[in-house]
């Protein structure tokens, strides 16, 4: 077996079935088929079970996927190795952020761009989970995110780079704070419909601002829950509700009809960090883009 026949496997592994994986491989499903059945042949084993047009990987499937998939990620980080090796710092760098932490980017970028004018970048959006994914597929190499990074691989496949935390502040339409000059309270806030950055599988930021109104023994009025900071402070904007949000936010958006307030009492403040595979190979320029990210820090 070679890796152009395992390639065949993994791709009808994920796809399900035969027709979906030959589109995908941008073959006829014939000899994708005498594909799979020469694999089998040559191992002994049945790799799937067939049910109807689907294909359901057995035990003998399962190990050999997971094997595949390492060898493939294995290969790949060679290949990429070996190529570095005559190279400067050049390329295309994939890296991920969720949506509160994009405004941390211009800045690094421009300054790793005047170092290394031959490096692209691709920057992907999302959340926790559609990032995390992306990470496990080598889609990208690295995020930029809040912590803890929730995702359900487990904290044992990541690596972690602490950066600068991030104090929260309080963000409301313009005329909504108290008049008095300095920090608002949660108390206060509570008195305001309020807004909260939440999504069905990213919870963390939600809990830990509720766990600060609780601090104080009071519960906000929650109007609207939002899986985008856009949408949050676009409805900020328009006098629909208050909200508290990482500072660093506020960066990438106009505060012409909102305010923000520093927020009373203890530090209340969100980790970020950096996080990649520990068991991918990082590429140069992805080594260099940290360290650049860590730099600031100092």
């Amino acid at each position: 077996m070679d890796m152009r026949q395992l390639n065949y496997f993994v791709t009808i592994a994920r796809e399900g079935q035969i027709t979906r994986a030959a589109r995908v491989l941008h073959m006829e499903q014939p000899p994708l088929s005498r594909q799979l059945k020469q694999i089998e042949e040559e191992l002994g084993v049945v790799l799937f079970d067939r049910v109807g047009r689907s294909l359901r990987l057995t035990a003998a499937g399962k190990l050999l996927l997971e094997r595949a998939e390492r060898l493939m990620r294995d290969f790949s980080d060679t290949l990429q190795q070996v190529r570095e090796l005559d190279e400067g710092i050049r390329g295309v760098l994939s890296v991920g952020a969720v949506v509160s932490c994009i405004s941390l980017l211009p800045e690094p970028i421009r300054q790793f761009h005047s170092l290394y004018p031959e490096v692209t970048f691709k920057v992907h959006e999302g959340d926790h989970f559609s990032l995390g994914e992306e990470l496990d597929g080598g889609g990208i190499e690295l995020i930029i995110t809040r912590l803890p990074f929730e995702f359900d691989s487990g904290p044992s496949a990541f690596e972690t780079a602490v950066l600068p935390s991030d104090p929260f502040a309080a963000i409301l339409p313009i005329g909504w704070a108290p008049e008095r000059e300095g920090p608002i309270t949660f108390t206060e806030l509570a008195r305001h419909p309020f807004l909260t950055l939440k999504t069905e599988r990213t919870t963390a930021m939600h809990e830990k601002v509720l766990q600060e109104f609780r601090r104080v023994d009071c519960e906000p009025h929650i109007l609207c829950e939002c899986s985008s900071v856009a949408v949050i402070l676009s409805l900020v904007s328009a006098g629909i509700g208050a909200t508290v949000l990482p500072r660093s936010v506020l960066n990438s958006f106009q505060m012409s009809d909102m305010e923000s307030r520093e927020l009373e009492g203890e530090s209340f403040h969100s980790e970020v960090g950096i996080v990649w595979r520990r068991d991918r190979y990082l590429s140069k320029s992805a080594q260099r883009f940290i360290a650049t990210l860590l730099a600031r820090r100092l």
